[in-house]
């Protein structure tokens, strides 16, 4: 396939220029904008093959290739009271294979079965697609202010970046950390750019999604005060206009027993609809409502879960709970293209956050630096869903991921490393429409990944 390269070009360019007009206009400032400034260049191939193992719905199995590259800059402060910088990133995704006619798309550039790259309106996939994003930000003392393209990674928002591409969001954030041991994050986003997309679109939930409602406007605020060294206390909020308003509590802890290290991880969400989510039934969202049809209604969930860690020598143990209540699914954003949530249970494939769902899980991780091989990890996490909430009675659904990992250590791979993800889930919800009742598919999935970092400044 023929590598085109004009729209990384251009991004770089656009970066650039943009770079050039802020440093002119930063030059009476003898130390912080340029002293400061970084430059990396993130090189990503992806591959990913998806076995759809029941069913009858096409595509049964999808397997896509393609290579990313991330440019991104960040300047310094220039000096006085208030100092401003810029950030920027530039993002081209090609496709190196993969990635057939998979049907007619309901808008244009949707993205692919499994999200790595845009499609056309006639369903076939693009060859390449790319993006710039722009970041202004000024500082005073310890707070920061920062509009644009932003990459939260909060307990009521935060990025998805298992594909080619990152997810990045658009707005406003500013972040304080005035007081000791506090630090203090609020803001509000009003798009986002999914992964493998160049276009960016208003804020969804699941349910709603399909329908097109959806907002341009989610505020977030919240804490993380370190009590002690060892000991973590969060609290957040987040308001997803017309559809939802969520609390999360979190504690993290560790301490040293025995030769190890035991570290415990507490979190709690409230979740309640907002708005349009609980009068206009095309926002609202899925989870279990009683009866034999319905499957979407408003927002009602309580989510906790714990999970408990032991790390001694390259070992690592830990099991967890995780439970919901309530009628509805746990809510996120969520386009319906690809999103992550703060939950321990956001596996490779599935989540574990229907309606009533019970999960239990176990890991075990080894770091074989312990025997004298750096950079090599091995880890698989196994979890167990039951109590699904249905018309029909209760279901249950399992996962298993397998995760091997080597980082080069020595010059010149050093910055390279070599991952692959492995991932089995099996469920008895049916496959297919089922009054009352959700419907998913058996998969088995495959990816190796190829990550390399190039510092440029």
């Amino acid at each position: 396939m023929k590598f085109q390269a004009g729209r990384l070009a251009i991004a770089v360019s656009a970066i650039s220029l943009s770079l050039a007009t802020v440093a002119h206009a930063a030059e009476s400032s003898q130390h912080g904008f340029i002293e400061d400034q970084t430059l990396t260049l993130g090189l990503r191939n992806f591959y990913i093959n998806t076995d759809n193992r029941d069913g009858t719905a096409n595509p049964s199995k999808n397997e896509e290739w393609g290579q990313g590259f991330m440019l991104n800059y960040a300047s310094g402060f220039t000096q006085g009271t208030v100092g401003f910088g810029i950030d920027a990133v530039g993002m081209l995704g090609v496709r190196l294979d993969g990635g057939s006619r998979q049907g007619k798309s309901t808008a244009e550039r949707q993205p692919s079965a499994s999200g790595s790259f845009p499609r056309e309106t006639d369903g076939s996939y693009v060859d390449e697609f790319s993006s710039l994003g722009l970041t202004a930000k000024a500082k005073i003392s310890q707070t920061e202010l920062r509009y644009g393209t932003l990459s939260p990674k909060l307990p009521v928002v935060t990025i998805n970046d298992g594909r080619l591409l990152p997810q990045t969001f658009q707005g406003g954030q500013i972040q304080s950390k005035e007081i000791q041991n506090l630090t203090f994050t609020a803001g509000q986003l009003s798009k986002t750019k999914v992964r493998g997309s160049s276009s960016s679109d208003n804020l969804s939930i699941a349910g709603a999604s399909g329908r097109g409602a959806d907002t341009n406007k989610f505020w977030y605020g919240g804490a993380d005060y370190k009590l002690t060294k060892d000991l973590t206390l969060q609290y957040y909020y987040g308001n997803l206009q017309d559809f939802y308003k969520q609390h999360f509590l979190g504690l993290g802890h560790s301490v040293k027993l025995g030769e190890g290290t035991f570290k415990t991880d507490l979190r709690y969400f409230n979740s309640k609809d907002d708005g349009a989510n609980g009068s206009d039934a095309f926002y609202d969202t899925t989870g279990y409502y009683g009866g034999t049809a319905p499957l979407r209604g408003k927002v009602d969930n309580q989510l906790y879960s714990a999970l408990f860690t032991y790390v001694i020598g390259g070992h690592t143990i830990a099991a967890g709970y995780q439970g919901t209540s309530g009628d509805s699914d746990f809510p996120f954003i969520n386009t319906g293209e690809g999103a992550a949530a703060y939950i321990n249970t956001d596996a490779q494939i599935q989540k574990f956050i229907h309606a009533g769902e019970d999960t239990w899980q176990v890991r075990y991780s080894y770091d074989f630096a312990a025997l004298g091989v750096p950079g090599l990890n091995a880890g698989v996490v196994y979890q167990h869903g039951d109590n699904i909430k249905t018309a029909r009675g209760d279901y249950s659904e399992w996962e298993r991921d397998f995760t091997l990992t080597y980082a080069f250590q020595q010059a010149p791979l050093k910055g390279l490393s070599v991952s692959w993800k492995n991932a089995s889930f099996r469920s008895e919800l049916p496959v297919g429409t089922t009054a009352g009742v959700p419907t998913t598919r058996d998969q088995d999935e495959n990816r190796i990944i190829l990550n390399y970092t190039l510092s440029l400044l």
